[in-house]
């Protein structure tokens, strides 16, 4: 029986400043180096639209990144939207870690099973406490909350309406705008 070698951050790091995964779209899930799927133009429109629309309700109270990594125990992934605490500036030497964040949004068609399983086992393993994913195909937002144990308890599948985010109480976010 083979066993697979799992990677660290710091080792996941150090091929990264040797040049070895140039030119590669990938990310560190769960000690392995994954490649990322294709960004199709929907994908990357819906990802940035909701941004900007998280960003106008969130301004002054959370910073809202876009594309950009996150660093886990042993997975640096790169998730569509991360909401996390201000000051911006603190993340001029680091990426946002679990203290950090709020919740994390992916955008998902081909990347679904991906995202609904593996970044879900993931993000509760990490402690986040909200998570949630945009399934493109099925015009839809799964919703995952309060992990324990390395598993979300809470599931629910939105189709429309608004949904309040657990950091946010008095913040309403459509879901028709999210997927549109």
């Amino acid at each position: 029986m083979k066993t697979l070698a799992k990677w660290s951050v710091n080792d996941y790091h150090r091929m990264i400043e040797a040049g070895i995964l140039r030119d590669r779209s990938v990310e560190l899930l769960a000690g392995e180096i994954i490649e990322m799927s294709p960004e199709t133009p929907l994908h990357y429109n819906t990802a940035k639209r909701g941004a900007r629309y998280l960003e106008e309700l969130l301004v002054g109270r959370a910073e809202v990144r876009f594309n950009g990594l996150i660093t886990l125990s042993d997975s640096e992934p790169e998730p569509d939207i991360a909401i996390v605490r201000l000051p911006e500036s603190k993340y001029n030497d680091r990426h946002p870690e679990p203290k950090d964040i709020f919740w994390l949004i992916e955008v998902a068609k081909t990347s679904l099973k991906k995202d609904l399983e593996l970044k879900a086992n993931i993000y509760a393993v990490a402690g986040i406490p909200e998570y949630w994913v945009l399934d493109l195909s099925a015009k839809r937002l799964v919703v995952f909350r309060d992990p324990q144990n390395g598993k979300y308890l809470l599931e629910e599948i939105f189709v429309d309406g608004a949904i309040v985010p657990i950091a946010f109480p008095d913040v309403s976010v459509s879901i028709e705008r999210l997927l549109s």
